[in-house]
């Protein structure tokens, strides 16, 4: 671990020197540069969570002090629920981030379809950037529009895809009732993220279709973080990225082997978020697998917190009482997330005050979530008192994963 001890060491000297909440974070856990000289020596840090991280922001704004380089050097900056500003640095080796695209083979030749958002989130410019780096033609698309999805698919013989693996099958699921089957649909060559890749959907794109996949995990604030390969249990790490698997309640870290949250360190320097805590539960695996250059991480098993993951966004408890205090109409809510014929559905119960109108309500509530969740909701649901129970979570996961 010699390289990954002196990347650790260089890091955290350069943070302490030019980022001021680094330095804060350290000062207060009684922490100095030379105390931390190795991998292990990280725990002495204690870990950043989402929520310390938008109070962070929101009282040193718009980046908390993390940033090391002069803001008007940034290419790109999101935005992701919270709300946190994501500044996109300039990676500092390139190359490297292009892993999970030349495992698929994307190259030269290659026309993808990049079904991704564009704007806000980073998903869909950084796959972007990283296509066009490999030296494939990008098709940028979006998502949604599927028979015009389909048409330019066949159209301009796109041989890739990127986006979520549930919107692969429903545009194969169109393409079929359209006439086209698995010999006629040109795609080879396939990358998802933002969701679970199932078994059953492999079993369909690798084996019917003849396709070669890789499913990326990664968020908003540090990027891609591993990514699948045949033969692998779970995912490669990518060599940006140190993971440890830690006790969610205490941070101090856990043996590989055992579950726990994902607590990343990105050795990016100029936007070096150290001891991230993901609020996703995963186990890192004793030995990586030979094909694994880093870490190997054997799987992600749910969240260690209430934030849930839903259609590639996260939904925080905190959002919804947000929602409510700008409608005085509702006196409680909960949502509830299922998941039938492979789609996130999102049903908002609310109990009302006496008196308010329900309608009016749940039609506002739509049209907030949509605007500044960027999630979309199904259903709105008037409930009677009592239905719901002021003490149960707020957010109620019922997807179940074939």
């Amino acid at each position: 671990m010699t390289d990954i001890n002196q990347g650790i060491r260089e890091l955290v000297q350069h943070a302490y020197d030019h980022s001021p909440a680094i330095r804060t974070l350290m000062a207060e856990a009684g922490v100095a540069p030379n105390d931390i000289q190795a991998a292990e020596d990280l725990a002495k840090i204690p870990v950043l969570n989402k929520d310390s991280l938008v109070e962070i922001q929101q009282a040193n704004p718009p980046f908390g002090g993390f940033l090391t380089i002069d803001p008007d050097d940034l290419p790109r900056i999101y935005i992701s629920p919270g709300p946190i500003y994501d500044p996109q640095p300039p990676p500092e080796e390139p190359e490297s981030l292009l892993a999970p695209f030349k495992y698929i083979g994307i190259g030269r030749g290659d026309r993808v379809l990049n079904t991704f958002m564009y704007h806000l989130t980073p998903a869909g410019i950084l796959l972007d950037e990283a296509i066009r780096a490999c030296g494939a033609t990008v098709i940028p698309t979006g998502p949604g529009n599927t028979e015009l999805q389909i048409m330019m698919m066949m159209a301009l013989g796109a041989t890739g895809f990127v986006g979520q693996p549930s919107y692969l099958m429903t545009l194969l699921d169109k393409a079929a009732e359209m006439g086209m089957g698995a010999g006629a649909v040109p795609l080879k060559k396939a990358l998802f993220s933002a969701e679970p890749y199932m078994p059953s959907q492999r079993e369909r794109f690798e084996g019917e279709y003849s396709m070669k996949t890789t499913s990326a995990y990664g968020t908003a604030d540090l990027g891609f973080i591993g990514y699948t390969r045949e033969g692998v249990t779970g995912f490669c790490i990518m060599p940006s990225i140190y993971l440890q698997v830690c006790d969610p309640e205490t941070g101090a870290p856990l043996p590989a082997g055992a579950t726990g949250e994902i607590v990343a360190t990105t050795l990016n320097k100029s936007y070096p978020l150290i001891r991230f805590g993901t609020g996703d539960l995963g186990v890192l695996a004793p030995q990586p697998a030979p094909p694994c250059d880093g870490q190997q991480l054997l799987g992600l098993f749910g969240r260690s917190g209430d934030a849930i993951k839903v259609r590639g966004m996260f939904l925080h408890p905190n959002q919804l009482n947000h929602a409510v205090m700008q409608f005085p109409e509702i006196k409680d809510i909960q949502v509830l997330i299922t998941r039938p014929a492979n789609r996130d559905v999102v049903t908002v119960n609310i109990e009302l005050n006496e008196g308010a109108d329900g309608g009016e309500v749940a039609e506002k509530l739509s049209a907030l979530a949509q605007q500044v969740l960027r999630l979309r909701i199904d259903q709105v649901k008037v409930v009677e008192a009592g239905v719901i129970d002021p003490n149960a979570r707020k957010i109620v996961d019922e997807r179940e994963w074939d």
